[in-house]
């Protein structure tokens, strides 16, 4: 240990950095391969609206000022959005900045945070950042197990994170559990749904039945937040904003501490446009059903297990595979195809890859590569 670490508040000595999608750049530099797809990060691959290419062309010429610190505009917009008031909204770079505030708001050292097996990794995180002690309930077929959950609860609990429909699995919880769980949770503890892949889920064409909106629980539940994104369906992933909805209470906890001008102005301004090109994202959200029944049916053919998801990604058991059942080896066999997808051993999945879903093209490229290392 280092003198610098040493000197590090106890929650962070034994943190690792989250690892994100292995970028193109990288493995072009590191494999030598040019021509790449990359179906790692869950994005959009329609990328942004024309509407919203020629909103951030028009705010070019003022990258001298600061944001509106506030992101009235873009908090005015949410609020319609949602029939909430604006007093409701924290805006974030990305939603993974509210998730961050709510721990550092309501969680001391020693207190517990509640999270699933197999959910997004910057829960631990975050958790373990602020000294606290992360309670990890086992999943129920890769799932939030919302009974596990509840039982888990003690006098030190202080915040529930629960991801609906949960990445890397793309699992998801039915309105009716959903609602009777949030019910039945103390009202000192804070119960975050977050629903970054919410547009994906709520599509007819995914068959996720008795999928909620939990936004719409926001005046029955005061301990209730909700995040969103725009990186996900909206295709703003490299512009990093997100918000959450919560009681007004909350959210004037939550801004208290939000970094000034922690949303720059491209965002706030890719994002208002992004409100109001709806029909762009549908078209993203239709074009990924779509890809979702082409891609499962062929993993289906190749005699490989998945498990069924609603986000606009697939965990693909790859783990019985010719490479001697690594998962990681057949995830190195396709960065030499020039396919980056995503491996999950780090979530307690060693068996499967994650795999976006992207255009026509890309998949039929990844299918053929991920048939290829395995014959």
């Amino acid at each position: 240990m280092n003198q610098f670490e040493a000197q590090a508040v106890p929650g962070v000595k034994g943190l690792r950095p989250y690892q994100p999608g292995k970028p193109i750049e990288e493995l072009q530099r590191e494999y030598g391969v040019s021509d790449v797809i990359k179906l790692a990060s869950n994005e959009n691959p329609l990328g942004p609206s024309p509407v919203v290419l020629a909103a951030l062309q028009n705010e070019f010429a003022e990258l001298a000022r600061y944001p509106d610190g506030n992101g009235f505009e873009l908090k005015q917009a949410l609020a319609a959005k949602h029939d909430v008031d604006m007093l409701q909204i924290t805006l974030g770079t990305g939603s993974s900045d509210p998730l961050e505030f709510v721990v550092r708001v309501f969680v001391q050292p020693g207190d517990e945070v509640i999270f699933s097996e197999h959910a997004f990794a910057m829960y631990p995180i975050i958790t373990q950042a602020a000294s606290a002690t992360a309670i990890v309930t086992p999943a129920n077929d890769w799932g939030h197990d919302l009974d596990a959950m509840r039982a888990a609860v003690t006098d030190r609990t202080r915040v529930i994170f629960i991801a609906n429909p949960n990445n890397p699995t793309g699992t998801w919880l039915g309105s009716e559990a959903l609602r009777a769980f949030i019910a039945d949770v103390p009202k000192r503890v804070m119960v975050v749904v977050d629903e970054a892949y919410f547009e994906f889920a709520s599509d007819p064409a995914l068959a996720a039945e008795d999928y909620p909106d939990a936004t719409q629980w926001l005046s029955l539940f005061p301990n209730l937040m909700v995040t969103r994104t725009f990186s996900k369906a909206y295709g703003l992933a490299g512009l990093r904003v997100g918000y959450s909805l919560s009681h007004p209470d909350v959210a004037n906890l939550l801004n208290r501490i939000r970094p000034p001008f922690n949303v720059n102005s491209l965002a706030l301004a890719a994002a208002c446009a992004s409100l109001n090109d709806v029909d762009h994202m549908h078209r993203g959200v239709a074009l990924n059903a779509e890809q979702m029944n082409v891609v499962t049916a062929a993993v289906k053919e190749m005699g490989l297990d998945f498990i069924p998801s609603v986000g606009n990604f697939v965990c693909i058991d790859v783990g019985e595979s010719s490479l001697g059942g690594n998962a990681a080896a057949v995830y190195d066999a396709l960065l030499h195809e020039g396919v980056i997808v995503r491996p999950v051993a780090n979530y307690g999945m060693p068996r499967h890859l994650r795999v976006t879903l992207g255009l026509a093209e890309e998949n039929q490229r990844f299918l053929a590569a991920l048939k290829q290392v395995l014959a």
